[in-house]
């Protein structure tokens, strides 16, 4: 209560007072007052506790009061250290020669020095605190000692002027009258003001336009001394079309004497003398050059020629230059255009000369390649046709039992079965290396698993490597690639048997490992090792290293056939070497899938169950007689009957003939002029059922294969080794 009867903004001497009256009557009315039950004592003790509360809070207002004192103090002492900081402010910026302001983040002016707004006499006075920048903008466009630009206001340049404002970093110049100038700069402080100088630079201007104009006339006179001794003849006009320079060459290219130009002189004239003795070219008209000269700025560059009489040949191109005027220049080209015309003239006899050259190198081209598919046709031929006799000698040889026949005799009939193994693969090499350098070889690319393909080449060089006292490895593998079955095959076996032919001692292993989605197939041998300026040379054809030139050790197309068949494949080949320590040969294949694989049934070794074909009636259909005849005696020795006929129409009718179907045929595919070989199996099978029947033939084509399997006709190849014939006959016991 007594805190609401005191005001705490009192003066602490008037609060004081209040708490003195305010006692003084309590201890009155506590005096006047009687109370019969002791409440004259209890308030007599309220009276002493507020006295002491009263006392407290005397206290404190003293204490407040003495820090009052001291801050009013404090603040005096501020208030005139500020006074005496902007008043040295003042002076500081008084002291600069530029003239400076200062407004406020509400664009009001603060303070500014005598020199702001300089060279304006008219607007000092309303330069003052408070003045906001808009205010002072307005009165610095209307100031009459500002020079406007030319049909500009003193309200664009105001507007322009504001708009400028609004960048944190502006400096620009302002003209006054009497050539006068003023570079202005604004700046924003940290607190969103702005601080503006005033700079005068008349005199920098005017040293900068006298530099520049002693500049201009330096490169008035350069230009001059330029365009005196250019090769070229040059011509200015400004925007009027009138000539306001040029140079001698002009008049000499032009053939116009050097007193006729004058400045001003108008385009017309330089028309007219094109009228009279220049010849224009190169589509150009009177009507399109004059309209391009009157046209308005923004025009393209202009390129023709001139003639001027029979031998000179002048190179014009005018361009626009940025006031609106142009530019013209001559140049005299007649040595290029005679120097085209001869190089022209001279290209068409060359390009004559190469169009004859280029008929001979084709006919020439044409000639070779005639000549090596001949080549090609031949070797093709040849191999078919020697094919034949070598058929039937080894079927011949195959015949002669071993009873009764001399020692002597059979070492000779084993030499001679050799002898035409070796001439068989010597045949098979030239039919391959003939099909892949004709271009003729096509390849059919599928899954095929590697371990049918590894085993059976173990089974086949086994017996060749132990003869030789090699210990041959082949390492199983159950993966998958994409590839062609038979030309891989025929591959490793190229590279296997040349690693038998030249390692004398240790072992020949060959193994395939799996490499980031291709599996790369490596032959590595103990031999004597491959120099290395030897490894290119070792693919080429008939090229073979430390070897005699004979046809049991190979004609040195292994390799070639190797090469030729990896590139046809797109199987990468490599080939590391040490001498002395051995070499390995590796191709990398690429890896198939393992659901879709199988191993091709022409690769899968046949069974040798005992033969049980006594009685057994085999019909040959051939129509070399030699050939017919060997296998006639081999069958015979094996204990069947052999029937035989030329052609498939004498077979058809021998058969109905006798009434009796026999157990098995052997059709040669070439039977002359009537039906081929798998004609006639069909006709046999349509007549007389699925029948026992393989195909004789000595072409490898893919057409051949590709007929005989569509019709389900197995083949047997030419030279017929009496082994395989042999093995589809135990499939038939």
């Amino acid at each position: 209560m007594i805190e609401s009867l005191i005001n705490p903004a009192d003066p602490p001497e008037r609060q004081m007072q209040k708490l003195m009256t305010i006692a003084q009557v309590l201890m009155r009315r506590v005096e006047a007052d009687t109370d019969d039950n002791g409440a004259a004592y209890a308030q007599f003790q309220r009276a002493a506790m507020l006295e002491d509360q009263v006392r407290d809070r005397t206290r404190d207002l003293e204490r407040a009061l003495d820090l009052l004192n001291e801050s009013n103090a404090r603040l005096g002492e501020a208030t005139r250290s500020a006074e005496a900081a902007r008043q040295n402010l003042a002076n500081a910026i008084e002291t600069i020669q530029e003239g400076f302001a200062l407004f406020d983040a509400d664009d009001v002016l603060v303070l500014c020095n005598s020199r702001f707004g300089m060279h304006m006499e008219d607007i000092r006075d309303d330069l003052r605190p408070g003045l906001s920048f808009s205010a002072y903008v307005d009165r610095v466009s209307h100031s009459r000692f500002l020079e406007l630009p030319e049909r500009d206001t003193p309200e664009d340049w105001a507007i322009r002027r504001k708009r400028r404002h609004q960048d944190r970093h502006v400096i620009f110049n302002v003209r006054m009258i009497w050539d006068r100038w003023v570079q202005v700069s604004e700046h924003r402080t940290a607190d969103g003001g702005t601080v503006i100088l005033q700079t005068d630079v008349t005199d920098i201007i005017r040293s900068e336009r006298q530099e520049r104009g002693k500049l201009l006339d330096d490169q008035a006179r350069m230009i001059r001394a330029t365009l005196d001794h250019i090769n070229q003849g040059v011509s200015i006009f400004d925007a009027s079309a009138c000539l306001v320079g040029w140079n001698a060459r002009l008049g000499q290219l032009l053939s116009i004497p050097v007193a006729r130009f004058r400045v001003g002189a108008s385009f017309d004239y330089l028309l007219q003398r094109f009228r009279e003795e220049i010849t224009l070219s190169d589509g150009m008209t009177d009507a399109q050059l004059e309209a391009w000269v009157k046209a308005r700025p923004g025009r393209h560059p202009l390129s023709f020629e001139v003639r001027r009489g029979s031998d000179l040949i002048l190179a014009v191109f005018a361009q626009e230059m940025p006031d609106g005027g142009f530019v013209m220049s001559f140049t005299d080209v007649t040595a290029e255009r005679a120097a085209i015309e001869a190089l022209s003239r001279a290209n068409e006899t060359l390009e004559a000369r190469v169009m004859d050259r280029t008929l001979e190198l084709e006919d020439a081209l044409a000639h070779a390649e005639r000549a090596n598919a001949s080549r090609s046709r031949f070797v093709a031929a040849a191999s078919h046709d020697l094919l034949q006799p070598l058929s039937a000698a080894k079927l011949f040889i195959a015949s002669i039992g071993g009873e009764g026949v001399p020692a002597e005799a059979l070492e000779a009939l084993e030499k001679a079965q050799n002898a035409l193994i070796s001439v068989e693969g010597i045949l098979d090499a030239l039919l391959d290396i003939s099909k892949l350098e004709s271009g003729r070889a096509a390849v059919s690319v599928g899954q095929v698993a590697l371990h049918p393909i590894l085993t059976q080449l173990a089974a086949e060089f086994s017996a060749i490597a132990a003869a030789k006292g090699l210990r041959l490895t082949v390492r199983p593998s159950e993966a998958v690639v994409m590839t062609d079955p038979a030309y891989l095959r025929r591959i490793l076996q190229n590279l296997i048997g040349n690693a038998i032919r030249y390692t004398e001692t240790g072992r020949v292993v060959v193994a395939a490992r799996k490499r980031a989605g291709r599996v790369r197939l490596e032959v590595w041998d103990t031999g004597p090792g491959i120099p290395e300026e030897e490894q290119d040379n070792i693919f080429k054809e008939f090229h073979r290293l430390n070897a005699r030139a004979s046809a049991s050790e190979g004609m040195g197309l292994g390799l070639a056939i190797v090469e030729r068949a990896c590139a046809l494949l797109g199987h990468p080949l490599g080939l590391s070497s040490r001498l002395g320590r051995g070499t390995c040969f590796m191709l990398q294949v690429p890896l198939g899938a393992v659901a879709d694989a199988g191993p091709p049934a022409a690769l899968v070794a046949p069974r040798h169950p005992r033969m049980r074909l006594h009685g057994k009636i085999a019909f040959l259909v051939e129509n070399d007689p030699d050939l017919c005849r060997a296998m006639g005696l081999l069958l015979e020795k094996w204990g069947l009957s052999v029937l035989d006929a030329e052609s498939g129409e004498a077979a058809l009718a021998l058969i109905d003939e006798l009434g009796i179907l026999p157990d098995f045929f052997l059709v040669d595919h070439q039977l002359g002029a009537g039906m081929n070989g798998v004609a006639f199996i069909l006709a046999l099978r349509r007549l007389h059922g699925d029948v026992p029947a393989r195909l004789i033939t000595a072409n490898r084509s893919p057409e051949v294969r590709a007929q005989a399997q569509a019709a389900g006709i197995e083949l047997l190849m030419k030279p017929i080794d009496a082994h395989a014939l042999e093995a589809f006959l135990r499939e038939l016991a």
